[in-house]
């Protein structure tokens, strides 16, 4: 056959991944849902990872993509490590890494269906960057992708622009958005695991749960 093999779509697939950065770290959270189709059929299955004491990553899109792209990063850190010459693999050099590998599979036209957010403490300073199954890249205090991008973005961004905010703070703006998504997006979980990495090393937590109020939903009328 002739011509790259392309994907047409992803089969199953995780939903938002939401990043912040705090005075002192960084924390990314994904719920633990892995929908097939408009099924939610594997609903304890992490999206977070950590990398190394610095480092640690979310992912969203097709999870057999992030299974494998999981598999490279967890090689690139074993190689890191086997080279024994004081460096390690940072955030920023694995966010570099991930828009070249996400690129590159774009360009071939069979792209790994992912949107990864790489976080980290980069030079002794909390760093968070985004990129995308195009290869599309930045950097910023908050990211998010999938439908956090529109309704989690911006209390992200509230809290991030506070110069103090704290790891608890951070913490329960997850939490809240967390809440909001389970209750907007038909593709979210209600539990979910973080990871925070500071100074003191990479922390995975979960899986925490929210509890929306659905009280509110006596009030609409007009769908009966």
């Amino acid at each position: 056959m002739n011509g790259p093999v392309t994907q047409q779509s992803p089969v199953s697939t995780g939903t938002s991944v939401l990043g912040i950065c705090y005075k002192d770290g960084v924390i990314i959270a994904a719920d633990d849902l892995a929908s097939y189709g408009n099924m939610a059929r594997f609903m304890d299955v992490a999206r977070v990872v950590k990398i190394n004491d610095t480092t640690a990553a979310g992912c969203g899109g097709d999870f057999a993509d992030f299974q494998h792209v999981s598999k490279l990063i967890e090689q690139k850190q074993i190689d890191e490590e086997a080279d024994d010459d004081g460096f390690s693999l940072t955030p920023k050099a694995l966010h570099s890494w991930l828009t070249r590998v996400q690129y590159n599979r774009r360009s071939k036209f069979d792209p790994f269906w992912n949107t990864w957010i790489v976080g980290g403490i980069q030079d002794g300073n909390p760093y968070l960057g985004y990129v995308d199954l195009l290869g599309l890249a930045f950097e910023d205090k908050a990211v998010a992708s999938g439908y956090g991008a529109y309704f989690a973005r911006p209390m992200l961004d509230e809290a991030a622009n506070k110069s103090d905010l704290t790891e608890a703070e951070a913490k329960e703006v997850i939490k809240r958005c967390m809440t909001v998504l389970f209750a907007r997006d038909c593709k979210a979980y209600s539990k979910y695991h973080m990871v925070t990495v500071s100074k003191q090393g990479t922390t995975i937590e979960g899986p925490e749960e929210v509890k929306p109020d659905w009280s509110s939903a006596a009030t609409i009328v007009g769908y009966e």
